[in-house]
């Protein structure tokens, strides 16, 4: 009885315990299926909010693997916590983590594309948000929320805030308010690291009057102010480099972006000195880099005579005149009786006609003769007035030299071109086609940068510089208060036609879209252009240039001077000894006629 009993017993018990084993199996089911649920619903808003077209899911088997059956998006499975490949999509992507540290990404390049991606963490162990926050701030990855499941599968979300404290935030699923924002629109005064290289006219250095407070300004410094005013940031220039804290100079301004010390560098860098495009921003700028080259002399007034003969036309005339002696000679007889070589070379009535001057015109003249005669006076008055006009205007106002068109007309120049170690270091380094065509001889290497800008500022004209385009602006305007243009900035020698100026950047700098967005706006409403053609104004203004006229007044003579005409006195002098020897040989040549013996007749 005893023992039967004791057996009811327990087979009530058994039945009791799989009932009960049945019913918590069910509302674990039900749990995680009511879990799986508000994840979803939270997809779906995150998804409302920034649309998202892929998943990443970092780590081990969660609830968030469990989803997939649901099918949002295309889904990228990285268990390990890391991508073996470089991440080369161009869609926008949500990372899902399950665990604090499951994404331990190792992929570079990978991480520069997922940097600024939101991510939703689900915790599983009891971990503070606070610490989750602060560990992904270290890692520059801010767009961060998690989610955390209490014992009855109620869903908490918390996501994390910068520039605040505490540095997170906890959401409710059903609020208004959005999870993920733009931390970095409003910075509440964080420091944005820069320095600025304070070459003019893109920075420029001051002291404000009013607060006694050092500020920039050029058209790349108002760049980054206004970026840190739009923002609300304060911009922190004191930046030590070496130990003696000397000024920075352009390769510790890259240095620094390289190595992490400096968020923004304040100045430019253009494609081919750095290759490395992750340092480098959107391009800010589109230039050349060519040669500002001295405006051409006025030729001297000893070479008018030279240039205005051109020889094609010089041998026209001279065709012109044997025929006309030619033509001359047969019109006076009507044969060819009279034609000899001197006759035709040196005719004295072709010669004094195509001159302008008289000549004796033959009495009893047929038709034929006065035909010519009439020809010989009419191409004489067009020669005449052709060639006065041409002397006449030319000795007013001297044409040119010839322009430099080529690299090799530069080394065949009577000016040397100057150019820095650094942008010679630059050009050789890329193997410039155009740089083999100088000779070594013709190029003034000067070490220091600043002593090269200091020498192209003073408008020597013995030199040919480099510059670019966006600099020559300045130095155009700088020339419109001279009485002449001393220099032009030539399109026919240019090292780069088409160079890209670019802002220095950290690399996993969390508001890079922010800074290169505000960027293209300042360029599409025009105000870098105003800035540029307000650079030579604001050197004036700040004491950088001077207001002054560095061109020499053109030494105009009252008259002109024997060494002006020093060239036609050679010709006149050489023609007069011809002339002489001629004549000299004449009286030998009939003088030794004279003394030979006559011919006896029989």
């Amino acid at each position: 009885m005893t023992s039967g009993r004791l057996v009811l017993i327990l087979c009530c018990l058994g039945q009791v315990l799989v009932l009960t084993s049945a019913q918590l199996s069910k509302l674990s089911i039900h749990g995680e299926v009511e879990l799986e649920k508000q994840l979803l619903r939270l997809l779906l808003r995150l998804r409302a909010e920034e649309n998202f077209d892929t998943l990443v899911i970092y780590g081990e088997d969660c609830v968030f693997h469990s989803m997939l059956r649901h099918s949002l998006v295309p889904t990228v499975l990285a268990s390990s916590g890391s991508t073996d490949f470089d991440w080369s999509f161009s869609s926008s992507t949500l990372i899902l983590s399950c665990g604090a540290n499951a994404e331990r990404e190792q992929n570079y390049r990978t991480l520069m594309k997922l940097q600024m991606t939101r991510r939703l963490i689900y915790l599983h162990e009891d971990i503070e948000p606070e610490t989750v926050c602060g560990h992904y701030s270290v890692r520059e990855q801010h767009n961060v929320a998690m989610v955390q499941s209490s014992v009855d599968q109620l869903l908490t979300i918390y996501t994390c805030r910068c520039f605040q404290e505490p540095n997170y935030e906890e959401r409710d699923l059903c609020e208004n308010r959005p999870i993920f924002v733009e931390h970095f629109r409003d910075m509440r005064g964080g420091i944005i690291r820069t320095q600025t290289d304070k070459l003019i006219p893109r920075t420029m250095v001051y002291v404000d009057a009013k607060s006694g407070k050092e500020k920039i300004i050029g058209y790349v410094a108002n760049l980054v102010n206004n970026f840190a005013q739009k923002v609300n940031a304060t911009l922190d220039f004191h930046q030590r480099w070496k130990d003696d804290e000397q000024e920075a100079s352009y390769t510790d301004i890259i240095r620094g972006v390289e190595k992490d010390r400096l968020d923004i560098g304040t100045t430019i860098v253009s494609s081919l000195q750095v290759s490395n495009l992750d340092l480098l921003s959107y391009p800010y700028l589109l230039t050349s880099y060519c040669l500002m080259v001295p405006v051409p002399a006025r030729l001297p007034y000893n070479q008018i005579y030279a240039i205005i003969v051109d020889p094609l036309v010089l041998c026209i005339i001279f065709v012109l005149f044997y025929l006309l002696s030619a033509l001359l000679i047969y019109s006076q007889q009507l044969s060819w009786q009279g034609l000899t070589l001197a006759n035709v070379l040196v005719n004295d009535k072709s010669l004094r006609g195509l001159l302008g001057q008289s000549f004796p015109f033959p009495r009893n003249s047929n038709r034929k003769l006065k035909l010519v005669c009439f020809i010989l006076c009419f191409a004489s008055l067009m020669i005449t007035t052709m060639y006065e006009s041409y002397l006449g205007s030319f000795l007013t106002l001297p044409p040119p030299e010839p322009a430099l068109r080529t690299f090799p007309d530069v080394s065949n120049s009577r000016h040397k071109l100057a150019i820095s170690r650094f942008e010679l270091n630059v050009l050789t380094a890329k193997n410039n086609s155009h740089l083999r065509q100088l000779r070594r001889d013709h190029i003034l290497v000067i070490e220091e940068v600043d002593q090269f800008m200091l020498l192209r500022d003073s408008f020597n004209d013995s030199f040919i510089y480099t510059v670019t385009n966006d600099r020559w602006s300045s130095y155009q305007d700088q020339q419109r208060i001279f009485k002449k243009p001393m220099f032009y900035y030539s399109l026919d020698l240019c090292f780069n036609r088409f160079l890209y100026l670019q802002i220095p950047l950290r690399r996993h700098l969390p508001y890079r879209h922010h800074f290169e967005e505000h960027m293209q706006r300042q360029q599409e409403f025009g105000l870098v252009q105003f800035w540029k053609s307000q650079s030579f104004y604001d050197m004036v203004r700040l004491g950088l240039t001077p207001m002054r006229d560095y061109s020499q007044p053109p030494h105009i003579d009252p008259a002109i001077l024997v060494e002006d005409i020093s060239w036609i006195l050679k010709l006149f002098g050489a023609a007069i000894g011809i002339s002489c020897c001629c004549f000299i040989l004449e009286l030998w040549l009939g003088r030794s006629r004279m003394a030979s013996p006559s011919s006896n007749i029989n």
